[in-house]
């Protein structure tokens, strides 16, 4: 059975029973409507050769808008093949006024009378809607006639919901009696479906099935259609899959079926169908739209109101047309009810015969009917987007508000669109080089560097107020110099700073912060810029401002100037002091990076957070990404792997430069302690380090690549890129251990290599410098080295402080056991200061307090060191103790390879290590726990995210951990399970029995 037979048995069953009433003399009208393309034609066909088949004489019609100017043409169709015709017809008019029982009416009527005494007839009209006037009254007047006779007329009569009104129809003026009407339905999805299947012939897949039958619609045309054009592209094995636009259909029948429907519809309903694909031509609108309209309506009364604008249609009739479109198939209810085409490829043929200019100015006027009944501004936007350019001040104002949006939800693509489209709209040159400037700065960071860099610079060449000038010159600089043109960045800050900033001593001060914040990236230009800064501050701190003396703590720090405790009392006094808004975010991503030194993370946290707060992500600037550097090393120092290896720049490079950054580096680490070495080697084997930028980032990845090195058993290998770290640490005036540890690195190298007295002195010279630092983290780390590399009992009491002082920040205790550990941690610090050589003096604070901040990363293999130098003068009980410790430790932190490297010294030793928690409370990592808390708190994780400025899949990776490691299943059983947990736990970190 043809497509368009499908399901049409009750019509021609139907239609087989009024032919035998005919054939018996009762004629009548079997009338047969329906929407364009459910086959009415092929139908009327059917029934045609059935009464054939049965003996009775066929008289056919098939009417045109072509002819409708013709007066009875369509009945010269029925009647022409027969004898009598001619003189029937007449070659003239009627005069005006003949009654129709007289002149050519009643001789065509004769003429019927006269073929249905020869034989029973059957009068098959297509498309009766298109016949002339003359005809359609003949036709009426016929049926009034037919009921004694042996004549079965058969029509067939378009009936669909149209955006003009309808004319009367054929039977409107019928008696009922006289008429058997039925309507056309859609076809079925089932028939649909079956229709597909039988057309290719061999099992499909169901996806690819339900595709064509949506396609589709319902409609036999346009299923058929289809079908002929996927004949082609279907291949043995399996059919390709069905596109979403016309052009990938061959040879187009689709297309064509599709335009034909338009045509059939009228020019009023097209343009309405047209606006509505137009509308949906983008599924991510829909979505991001659904509550977009105004009022009271739903979503159908704000369409309909759109549509009808759009395309200057009665807003009346568009609501029922889209609900006649909705029960045809063709339509379908998209997110939150909005109609939308039942396929893209549906869609899609219907815009195609429709010229691009016609297309922009029905975006163009619904942006302004979008914007009249209130949409928000993406709404409006969206609609700008595929507009030719306005030239109106509205235009400019609702992209950039939709730009803001876009950048305040983080979907930088959006607002990429959004201002590349505004710069097409008229604005004054201050607010296109704001404009430029934020569109640069998002194409630096998502695009590539190549098209950021050009729209910078073309912001700058731009008039503008100072500050927005500072703004594009800040960003310009930012992206120079993370291209490794750090000279030319301050060439650019310098400039402006010359030419543009007098009298504006607040925005010299923020262009001399940031020249010397992107000095980082070039050795030599750092120390050249620090020293002025230096300078200037001894002569007028005013000149350098509170980021600037920020700097200047920093510099400080890394170079082995200060304690911890001094450096973080004059950080605090800086911040307590009012700020600039524009230096603001240099002061406090300074301040976070100094807390984090000083093993203060969760203040370290605090700034960071408030810092992010205060930035536009939007716009270029130094200090975001160094926030985000020290989010990272404040997860590092935590030894929170999962959320390092969780974070979207840590294994892929950074936009516009091909060199590792911080990111990477510490996953490269996380990937070593958690035991993914393979991951970890192909990790540092993308990148290419023969002719890398000179920055600091370069240098922490090349401890991080000594760090895989060494825990692959290439020793050699891991020293050279230690040095190499330490000698481009030195010539940037780095020399102290609170940013990459390279010389305990080294040393434990030349320890590995068989060269203790070189690995002496690079240990005894680490505890010098980290005793002027003075914290838990740095002394413990260069104690542990140096007892190491001394061995015997004095390296036993050198391990015994390093484990002494870590313990303190590990295990996090208070009150009394705080006072007595610091006064332990301050006579380590005495002893350790007479032993190892030192120029620095101390600044009177002694060890700077640990403030319960973890150290596990460090205390760890401080435990396991101190266990081996135990086992190795003879004290083997209290040697399992402290490796048993370690082991659990690593194991709560994820720290694999620092877990096996205890397990491996407790088997070394004689040992057997008992089985650590892999599960329970106690087996969550810091970062594990603290996100716990938040979820049972009732928090979501997007609002933990948003607390503890992370990433969200962050925060599901570490609660699917939390749940696997507490035994559950549900978010409800979170407090119940940290609570029973923690009330059965004891403190952690005890020594084993």
């Amino acid at each position: 059975m043809s497509v368009a037979l499908r399901e049409r048995r009750e019509e021609l069953e139907l239609v087989a029973a009024e032919a035998e009433r005919a054939r018996a003399g009762a004629g009548r009208l079997v009338l047969l409507r329906g929407a364009t393309g459910t086959g009415r034609t092929a139908l009327l066909e059917a029934a045609a050769e059935q009464a054939e088949a049965a003996g009775m004489r066929v008289l056919r019609a098939r009417c045109s808008p072509d002819h409708t100017s013709v007066p009875f043409g369509a009945v010269f169709q029925l009647l022409a093949h027969g004898p009598g015709f001619d003189s029937a017809a007449g070659e003239e008019p009627d005069p005006p006024g003949t009654p129709p029982h007289r002149g050519r009416p009643a001789r065509l009527w004769r003429l019927l009378r006269s073929y249905a005494d020869d034989a029973p007839l059957l009068v098959a009209v297509d498309d009766v809607h298109l016949a002339d006037e003359s005809s359609r009254r003949w036709l009426v007047e016929a049926v009034r006639r037919i009921d004694r006779l042996p004549v079965l007329m058969v029509v067939t009569e378009r009936s669909q919901y149209d955006i003009d009104p309808p004319a009367d129809g054929l039977v409107h003026a019928l008696s009922p009696a006289l008429v058997r009407t039925r309507t056309l339905a859609p076809l079925s999805a089932g028939s649909a479906a079956e229709l597909v299947r039988s057309a290719l012939g061999r099992p499909v897949p169901a996806e690819w099935v339900d595709d064509c039958v949506r396609a589709g619609a319902g409609s036999p045309l346009l299923l058929r259609a289809l079908l002929d054009d996927l004949g082609g592209t279907a291949t043995e094995d399996a059919p390709v899959a069905l596109p979403d636009n016309c052009a990938a259909l061959y040879p187009g029948s689709y297309a064509a079926a599709v335009s034909w429907w338009l045509d059939s519809a009228g020019p009023t309903t097209t343009e309405v169908a047209r606006a509505l694909a137009a509308l949906d031509d983008d599924e991510e609108d829909d979505e991001k739209d659904e509550d977009s309209a105004s009022g009271g309506g739903g979503h159908g009364d704000a369409d309909s109101g759109l549509l009808a604008r759009m395309a200057g249609a009665d807003p009346a009739r568009v609501p029922g047309w889209l609900t006649a479109m909705t029960g045809l198939g063709l339509l379908r209810p998209g997110p939150g009810g909005r109609p939308r085409y039942a396929h893209p490829l549906l869609r899609d043929a219907v815009l195609s015969s429709w010229s691009g200019a016609l297309r922009q100015a029905a975006h163009h006027r619904a942006a302004e009917a979008m914007l009249r009944r209130g949409d928000r501004a993406e709404a409006v936007a969206g609609q700008l987007l595929r507009s030719a350019p306005v030239g109106e001040a509205w235009a400019t104002g609702v992209l950039l508000d939709a730009a803001d949006l876009a950048v305040r939800d983080d979907r930088s693509d959006d607002a990429l669109a959004f201002l590349r489209r505004a710069l097409d709209e008229p604005m004054p040159d201050a607010r296109r080089s704001v404009v430029l400037t934020e569109l640069g700065s998002l194409e630096y960071a998502t695009v590539r560097s190549t098209a950021g860099i050009p729209r910078l610079a073309e912001a700058m060449r731009l008039p503008g107020l100072p500050r927005d000038r500072v703004r594009a010159a800040v960003a310009l600089g930012t992206a120079l110099a993370r291209q490794g043109e750090a000279r030319t960045a301050i060439d650019v800050l310098r400039g402006l700073e010359n030419e543009h900033l007098t009298g504006h001593p607040d925005l010299v001060r923020t262009v001399q912060t940031a020249s010397a914040l992107l000095s980082d990236h070039d050795p030599a230009t750092r120390r050249e810029v620090y020293r002025w800064l230096r300078e200037t501050a001894e002569r007028s701190p005013r000149l350098v401002g509170t980021a600037g003396q920020a700097l200047l703590v920093r510099y400080e720090s890394t170079a082995g100037l200060t304690s911890a405790a001094s450096a973080m009392r004059r950080i605090r006094a800086l911040l307590a002091r009012p700020a600039d808004p524009l230096a603001e975010g240099f002061l406090l991503g300074t301040a976070a990076a100094v807390a984090q030194w000083a093993d203060q993370l969760d203040e370290a946290e605090r700034l960071v957070r408030r810092g992010l707060a205060g930035q536009r992500p939007s716009l270029l600037h130094p200090m975001h990404l160094a926030l985000l550097n020290v989010r990272v090393d404040i997860a590092a120092a935590r030894g929170a792997y999962a959320e390092l290896l969780a974070d979207p720049g840590a294994l892929s490079p950074v936009a516009g430069r091909p060199d590792p950054a911080n990111a990477q580096a510490h996953a490269l680490i996380a990937f070593v302690e958690t035991g993914r070495t393979e991951e970890a080697t192909a990790l540092a084997d993308g990148f290419d380090l023969q002719n890398p930028y000179d920055s600091w980032e370069l240098n922490r990845f090349l401890y991080a690549r000594g760090v895989l090195r060494a825990a692959t058993g290439d020793p050699a290998g891991a020293l050279g890129d230690f040095l190499e770290c330490g000698r481009h640490q030195s010539a940037r005036d780095v020399v102290s251990p609170v940013v990459t540890p390279w010389r305990t690195a080294s040393a434990e190298c030349h320890l590995a290599l068989g060269r203790p007295r070189q690995a002496l002195a690079l240990a005894e010279e680490e505890l010098r410098l980290a005793t002027v630092w003075n914290t838990p983290r740095v002394l413990g780390r260069a104690l542990r080295v140096l007892g190491t590399a001394t061995g015997g009992r004095r390296g036993l009491e050198l391990t015994d402080r390093a484990v002494r002082i870590l313990r303190q920040g590990a295990d996090g205790a208070s009150g009394g056991t705080r006072e007595s550990t610091r006064e332990a941690t301050r006579e380590s610090t005495r002893e350790s200061a007479r032993e190892a050589p030192s120029e620095a003096t101390s600044d009177g604070d002694g060890i700077a307090a640990p403030g319960g901040e973890p150290v596990e990363t460090e205390l760890i293999p401080a435990l396991i060191a101190q266990g081996r130098r135990l086992t190795a003068v003879g004290e083997r009980a209290r040697a399992r103790e402290a490796l048993r410790e370690a082991a659990e430790r690593a194991e709560r932190l994820g720290a694999i390879r620092m877990r096996e490297s205890a397990e491996a010294a407790l088997r070394e030793g004689g040992a057997r290590r008992a089985a650590t928690a892999r599960t329970g409370s106690g087996s969550l990592t810091a970062s594990e726990r603290r996100i716990a808390e938040l979820a049972a708190q009732s928090r979501t994780n997007m609002e933990i995210a948003e607390l503890l400025h992370l990433a969200r899949r962050t925060v599901e990776t570490h609660l699917t951990s939390a749940y696997r490691k507490l035994g559950i299943r549900r978010r409800a059983e979170l407090g119940a399970a940290l609570t029973d947990a923690g009330a059965r736990s004891g403190p952690p970190g005890g020594t084993r029995a």
